[in-house]
């Protein structure tokens, strides 16, 4: 699905290659400012790289339309924006965005269920804890039944049990649907968990260490 080759960003990636293979979980694991982000705005299109080339489905990203390729391969970020309004009308955001079909209500009390958020739909968004608000993220990202999912820690704000179940049970989702998911994370337990690739980038990066603070 992706191919990277010869990239080069900043202070903060370079690499010769790496493929992220279509319908499979690949987790990018790494020190604090080894890119894990950075990559996955490189996949996104919400960056382009200084050197190299990134492929998704054989085409180069910068040739693609970033606001088309942004509906077919999602990113959720480490801190995902909560609009005002109600739980459901932050579910439909995303649909809105890609242009979708806003389902009925079942089907979004159903990806809700799937992240174990447990909250009517006319909760007011605000009120909701820092846990909940990224559930109700991830949810939304869940909705918008993209090709790839690309997450950055989707599970940080939440307990280590909780975090096991709603990332077996949004991963089990999409694996039923053939969906490809990237995913930072921090936590080696759900690396080892639930990766289908581990994707360690001290082992392929080969950029001066000290120079960048991103994640």
């Amino acid at each position: 699905m992706f191919e990277l080759t010869k990239i080069v960003y900043k202070d903060i990636l370079r690499f010769d290659e790496l493929t992220i293979e279509k319908g499979k979980v690949s987790i990018l694991t790494g020190e604090s400012g080894s890119g894990k982000t950075t990559l996955l705005k490189l996949l996104n299109h919400m960056i382009t790289p200084d050197e190299g080339t990134v492929l998704y489905n054989g085409e180069d990203v910068k040739a693609l339309n970033p606001v088309l390729h942004r509906r077919n391969v999602v990113m959720l970020q480490q801190m995902p924006a909560i609009f005002p309004g109600t739980v459901k009308d932050n579910l439909i955001a995303g649909l809105a965005f890609s242009e979708k079909t806003v389902p009925a209500d079942a089907e979004l009390e159903e990806a809700l269920h799937t992240v174990y958020l447990k909250k009517p739909l006319e909760t007011k968004a605000g009120g909701l804890s820092g846990g909940e608000k990224q559930r109700l993220a991830l949810a939304r990202v869940l909705l918008m039944d993209a090709e790839a999912y690309l997450l950055d820690e989707p599970s940080s704000a939440l307990d280590d049990e909780t975090a096991d179940e709603v990332i077996s049970s949004f991963l089990n989702k999409a694996k039923k649907k053939h969906k490809t998911v990237v995913m930072v994370t921090h936590s080696k337990r759900i690396a080892a968990h639930y990766a289908d690739v581990n994707i360690l980038l001290k082992e392929i990066n080969q950029k001066k260490r000290g120079q960048s603070h991103e994640g």
